[in-house]
């Protein structure tokens, strides 16, 4: 396993990151199997690994917490926050008020003084940027994260915190954790360059494609929309959908590719993520233990440029094949009320 700096923190990762969003009952809800695949990941190099607060309410960080007792000091622990914790109101956001209780929470959970990485999950447009990159810099000095960043924001809200940090003399955003793959390469286009220019991070999530590069789903083969990933939202796997076949077709592409190379279409995918001179790591987020041995069995892969130039014919550099799972949209395209003027001032005249 090989090891990169994660942006100018002088913390040393490795180029696989353990994800740990599929510990609890969304994935894998044995507390002890998912503590044997990160022991696993653990004697075989990794030693970053990545969970957050909403994921499976909380189990997750439990899980790992547990995992981690007698090894902590040798792991880059990082985790989020953002999304809603529980009922109420003021349990979710960017706020002074939410970050301050949710860190305590993990930390807890976590069963650690102290997290690595400090990651906000979304942006929060309810908050002011100055507001949130005030409080993380509060938690740096008091010893109880070491660094923070941001997960899946557009280049522009990058730019501006970057920007107000430098105004108000605030700590910076020092990593990105943007969705990344072959069939989503959007983040080519303004995210990853922007990361390069501020020096920051980049660990990338999803590069399997929400399951389209796992070889899973094949074209002209039948599709089980009632279980699994494809059970949550049919309409982006049913194979009988225009956007869907474009994205088989290109799967079955990058498959053909891959076994050229000798290798399975996995190891082909998350390959290609780990070339780009922007990324740091990638997280990989098993399961299973079998995955887990599936997906480290490619860390050793070396993509040439013939094959990146193939790789560039199927898929053209910053183009999205579709919208990842989880992806943030931003409130303009969301909200019809960002993009209408009132009814009474449509018109020109």
């Amino acid at each position: 396993m090989r090891y990169r700096v994660l942006g100018g923190t002088g913390i040393e990762v490795s180029v696989h990151c353990l994800g740990t969003m599929m510990f609890g009952y969304v994935g894998n809800p044995d507390h002890d199997d998912c503590a044997r695949i990160v022991h696993a990941a653990l004697d075989r190099g990794i030693n970053f690994v990545d969970t957050a607060d909403m994921y499976s309410a909380g189990e997750s960080e439990q899980i790992v917490g547990k995992a981690l007792r007698g090894r902590r000091d040798d792991v880059v622990l990082a985790t989020k926050v953002h999304f809603q914790m529980g009922e109420g109101r003021n349990r979710s956001g960017n706020s002074r008020r939410w970050i301050t209780r949710a860190v305590e929470d993990s930390l807890r959970r976590l069963q650690t003084d102290w997290i690595d990485l400090y990651q906000v999950h979304r942006p929060d447009h309810t908050t002011d940027i100055e507001e949130t990159l005030g409080v993380l810099g509060d938690l740096v000095r008091q010893g109880k994260i070491r660094a923070f960043g941001c997960s899946t924001f557009p280049a522009e809200e990058i730019v501006e915190a970057h920007h107000v940090a430098e105004r108000r003399a605030l700590g910076r955003f020092r990593t990105e954790q943007p969705p990344y793959s072959i069939l989503a390469r959007g983040i080519e286009s303004s995210v990853l360059p922007v990361c390069q220019r501020y020096g920051m991070g980049v660990m990338v999530w999803s590069p399997l494609a929400s399951g389209f590069l796992s070889g899973r789903y094949r074209k002209g083969q039948p599709v089980d929309l009632s279980s699994g990933r494809a059970a949550l939202n049919p309409a982006r796997f049913d194979p009988a959908i225009p956007a869907n076949a474009v994205k088989l077709d290109a799967a079955e592409q990058l498959a053909e590719l891959a076994a050229g190379l000798g290798r399975t279409l996995p190891e082909l995918a998350v390959a290609f993520t780990v070339a780009h001179p922007a990324v740091t790591s990638v997280i990989i987020g098993p399961r299973t233990m079998e995955q887990l041995d599936g997906l480290l069995a490619g860390a050793s892969l070396t993509l040439d440029d013939a094959t990146l130039d193939r790789i560039d014919e199927i898929v053209p550099p910053g183009t999205n094949l579709y919208q990842p799972d989880g992806a943030w949209r931003p409130p303009a395209l969301s909200d019809s009320a960002w993009r209408r003027r009132p009814l009474a001032d449509r018109s020109a005249g």
